[in-house]
């Protein structure tokens, strides 16, 4: 079934799809669109009243589908306007070389070569926006993978077959080894990230393609199981829980940024301008590496114990740092 949406996006490729190809067999346009005969009649009755705003009667898109011909043929008249090559605004051409340029790193191979083009034509559909183009997407950083690990992940994926990874765990200051059975990839605050069923976790996990160290394809199929269901990350990669640890953190005024930046439980104002936050750890060590990297401008308050080693490692590194002097 063939909502509003699905209609508006046939339509706008139907009009130069039927310029390209008049005369085109009804049935023929259908099988190409992947939809019913009756559901391309239905579209080609709207096209009768479109045209360019303002636009009289004469005006409109004729529609000619001449019946004597065979099993409906189409013809497309009134529409030459339309053959004006496409001109991007400058936003509109970033948008879209950003995200080619973004999907390029995750990619190999003919893949890689078909984005290249793509990026070409981009470039000159921009026409005289083209240098105003390249000049702010070269400020637009994605954390690359290396070649070889992006082109197997794409294999995995593109086969349906499971992998194994030695992946480089930062928090933990470890490499582990572990199958996984892939499922897509995404990329997130410039960073690009592999979504699979980790067989080690027995769930669903994400992998940093910059910081998988190796990867074998493996003769196996991917098949995560029913509950491995994609994690909605319409709101950021990080997914607080229920489960996690809550920490109650002060933050001086330098500081603040990180109540906007990460989501917290509660915002309460302190003390000379600080702030007082709640909010949900997944991993103490990353909480340990905020308040080090604030340097001063954040406390951990709760749990008292988890704040007693942020500040006894910090008093060790600084030790370590006047023994240097």
């Amino acid at each position: 079934m063939s909502n509003a949406r699905d209609q508006v996006q046939r339509l706008l490729a139907l009009v130069p799809y039927l310029r390209e190809h008049d005369g085109a067999r009804v049935d023929d346009v259908a099988a190409d669109f992947g939809v019913r005969p009756k559901q391309i009649i239905a579209d080609l009755k709207v096209l009768w009243f479109c045209g360019l705003p303002g636009a009289q009667m004469g005006d409109l898109i004729e529609i000619d589908i001449d019946a004597a011909e065979g099993e409906g043929v189409i013809h497309l008249n009134n529409a030459d306007y339309l053959a004006r090559p496409l001109r991007l605004a400058a936003d509109e051409a970033l948008a879209l070389l950003t995200a080619l340029r973004t999907l390029r790193e995750v990619t190999a191979g003919a893949d890689r070569d078909a984005v290249d083009r793509a990026i070409a034509k981009l470039e000159t559909a921009a026409g005289a926006g083209a240098a105003a183009v390249e000049g702010a997407a070269a400020h637009v950083h994605v954390e690359p993978a290396a070649p070889e690990i992006a082109e197997t992940v794409n294999r995995g994926l593109a086969g349906k077959r499971r992998l194994h990874l030695t992946y480089d765990v930062p928090s933990r200051d470890e490499t582990t080894e572990r199958d996984v059975d892939p499922m897509r990839l995404v990329v997130s605050e410039g960073r690009t990230y592999l979504e699979a069923w980790c067989r080690l976790a027995e769930d669903v996990r994400l992998f940093r393609l910059d910081r998988i160290a190796g990867v074998k394809l493996l003769d196996l199929p991917s098949e995560p199981p029913p509950e491995a269901t994609p994690r909605d990350l319409s709101n950021g990669m990080f997914q607080p829980s229920e489960c996690d640890l809550l920490a109650t953190v002060s933050l001086a005024p330098p500081a603040r940024w990180v109540a906007e930046y990460y989501p917290t439980e509660s915002v309460k104002e302190g003390p000379q301008g600080s702030l007082i936050i709640q909010l949900r750890v997944a991993d103490t060590s990353w909480l340990q590496r905020l308040v080090l990297r604030l340097g001063g401008s954040a406390t951990v308050l709760e749990p008292a114990d988890l704040g007693a080693q942020i500040a006894n490692t910090a008093r060790e590194a600084l030790s370590a740092y006047d023994d240097l002097l």
